[in-house]
């Protein structure tokens, strides 16, 4: 190495661009001076070591190294551009032909964007929107063009949510469904031919409508006069069953007509009365309930079956509204919310036009199992003042048929007479689908047993007066009210979307004896359980009209307001005296000294304090103080 050194520095420097570590013979020429003879400290160089004339020679590069195409170049452009055509054009044709097999077959479709023209969104505000278009809910959206609908069947074989009735919990089912899913497809399968309407109104403002036209269009004049219709949402709001998969933006439809027979929660199937199977994702049993009939008027035979009336849906009451247009006499049988508000409504016809109106009952007055016995009385009055015969503490021990009229025996020997009769004895939950669909019923309470998310089995719920539920403060309840319905209803489509939320709701309800009268209550409301009552004198505001008017909106259960409690001072309570009209007030009812349940007697949009009352669960001694909070002071002489 050192006579390598020293021959560096007499020559030139090694260029280290190949790698120092790689000390080849060839660097080492590179190195030496180029002379056929050099004579190094180490002594000559060997023979067998290249000049770099030599080395050159050897690495010269030439063109012939590299291979040459045949032809031209634009030959060889020509010759690939063909190719990758060739490629190209045979994909089309294959995406072609997939796309004609799928228009054929109806997976998809073609249309046109209609012409825009000018009017208004539906915020109102001028623009210009597609012509031809109406102003429709989006589930209404135009059916895809191309279908042969004639092909298509008209029961669906699979829904991604089905809802099994087509009542109130199934409305407010589908709406929570909607809200949380937009591009939902919600099938529903009512018995009825018809669309998801209100009840409560049936039995109230319907009967004291002055517009028969209206009436028979089912529509209806609220306590304030403002009109509307008895039905949720209008026919356009919802899309042909057939039509429900097609919908790019999902939709509600309704199967009217059928019955849902069977249920398999395994396979998540149902079976319909006509054969039809139908495969979901999702399940809610929203069979409602069907009004009770007295045995004894079943087994009196066929005349006695034509002129009795159970009272529950839109063609029931549209038969009783005609019967007794011409009838001379009915008797109504049972005084709880349903018999007493028919038997006001019909004790105002009978002023008009003549007709007897009898009430019957076991209770010793109306409302009796509910209200105290004070306000039961004072009910009672009301009734009797609308021209009703209330005939109370009463039994039907017998039916007959004798003169064109029903005869009814009644357990004290007493008999009424009667064309028609209507029977208002409470609800019988809608429980069929258990015998064949292994669902397990509540023996107590009757209805479907469900966990406090109102799951009945995995991936089917329960909603409305079907269900029995387990209430975290009162316990396992079933409820028969629009209310619960509606929020149950809510609470149901949710958990179907996944909420996973509990039933912690304490649903109301409300009874009208006319615009004059009328109360909500929450809770348990049992006439046996104590009670105690604080009211004050009522003023023309407070009445089930002046709420209305108040609120605007007819359904109480919706009109709920934020409320806050009242610090204002009260007088301190004192006994009524003989004349003053102490028409208001609230009553608590007391399990344990505990608050179980409240009535508020012709006061109105107090429920949120009552609900917070009632959840707080407090042991109260001076319930006076508590009755401060709904301000039934404030307008009181």
């Amino acid at each position: 190495m050192a006579a390598l050194f020293r021959c560096v520095v007499q020559g030139r420097a090694i260029p280290f661009s190949r790698g120092f570590a790689v000390l080849s013979r060839r660097v080492i020429t590179e190195a030496l001076p180029q002379t056929q003879h050099v004579r190094c400290m180490g002594g000559n160089v060997p023979s067998h070591w290249k000049s770099d004339k030599q080395i050159a020679e050897e690495n010269k590069v030439t063109m012939t190294y590299h291979p040459v195409p045949e032809g031209s170049w634009q030959e060889g452009y020509g010759r690939r551009n063909a190719k990758w055509n060739i490629m190209l054009g045979a994909s089309a044709a294959v995406l072609g032909l997939t796309y004609f097999v799928l228009w054929k077959s109806g997976a998809v479709y073609l249309h046109s964007t209609p012409p825009l023209r000018k009017g208004k969104s539906s915020d109102g505000a001028a623009g210009v929107i597609p012509s031809g278009t109406s102003e429709k809910s989006p589930e209404t959206e135009a059916a895809p063009a191309g279908i042969d609908w004639s092909t298509v069947p008209d029961i669906p074989s699979h829904a991604q949510y089905l809802l099994i009735g087509a009542g109130t919990a199934s409305f407010g089912a589908f709406r929570a469904i909607k809200s949380r899913d937009p591009k939902a497809q919600v099938l529903l399968i009512g018995e009825e031919n018809r669309i998801p309407y209100m009840r409560p109104p049936l039995s109230k403002e319907m009967w004291f409508s002055e517009d028969k036209e209206g009436v028979q269009k089912l529509r209806f004049k609220q306590w304030n006069g403002k009109e509307r219709s008895l039905f949720f949402e209008p026919d356009s709001f919802y899309v042909e069953p057939k039509k429900l998969s097609h919908q790019d933006n999902g939709g509600v439809a309704i199967l009217q007509g059928r019955k849902v027979t069977k249920l398999d929660a395994s396979k998540k199937k149902v079976w319909l009365d006509n054969g039809s199977e139908i495969t979901f994702d999702k399940c809610l049993i929203a069979t409602g309930g069907k009004p009770r009939n007295l045995p004894v008027l079943e087994r009196a035979g066929k005349e006695v079956s034509r002129r009795t009336n159970l009272f529950r849906s839109i063609s029931d009451f549209q038969h009783l509204d005609e019967a007794t247009r011409k009838a001379k006499s009915v008797v109504v049988v049972g005084g709880g919310f349903l018999g007493s508000e028919l038997a006001c409504a019909l004790g105002k016809r009978g002023k008009k036009n003549g007709m007897k109106v009898y009430q019957v009952f076991p209770e010793a007055g109306n409302m009796g199992r509910v209200l105290p016995e004070y306000l039961s009385n004072w009910t009672t009055k009301k009734v009797q003042a609308e021209g009703v015969n209330v005939i109370a503490n009463s039994l039907v021990n017998s039916a007959e048929f004798l003169k064109n009229e029903v005869v009814l025996g009644l357990n004290d020997g007493s008999k009424v007479s009667a064309e028609q009769v209507v029977v208002a004895v409470g609800l019988e939950p809608n429980v069929e689908l258990a015998k064949t669909s292994g669902l397990e019923l509540d023996e107590s309470h009757g209805g479907f047993r469900v966990n406090a998310e109102l799951e009945a089995r995995s991936n089917v719920w329960v909603a409305g007066d079907a269900s029995c539920f387990y209430d975290i403060r009162l316990g396992r309840r079933r409820v028969e009210h629009h209310d619960h319905a509606v929020v149950s209803g809510r609470l149901a489509g949710e958990n179907m979307t996944g909420a996973a939320k509990p039933y912690w709701h304490q649903s109301m309800f409300w009874s009208d004896l006319g615009p004059e009268v009328g109360y909500e209550a929450i809770g348990i409301v049992d006439s046996s359980l104590p009670t105690v009552g604080v009211f004050a004198k009522a003023t023309a505001q407070d009445t089930p009209k002046a709420a209305v008017e108040e609120s605007g909106e007819g359904l109480r259960s919706e009109a709920e307001q934020k409320a806050k409690p009242s610090f204002i001072p009260s007088p301190q309570p004192k006994v009524p005296q003989e004349g003053e009209d102490f028409g208001k007030g609230i009553v608590f009812y007391l399990k344990d000294k505990i608050i179980v349940g409240i009535v508020l007697w012709n006061v109105f949009n107090k429920m949120p304090i009552a609900r917070k009352v009632l959840r707080d669960g407090a042991e109260n001694e001076d319930l006076y103080e508590v009755a401060k909070l709904f301000n039934i002071h404030e307008t009181s002489s």
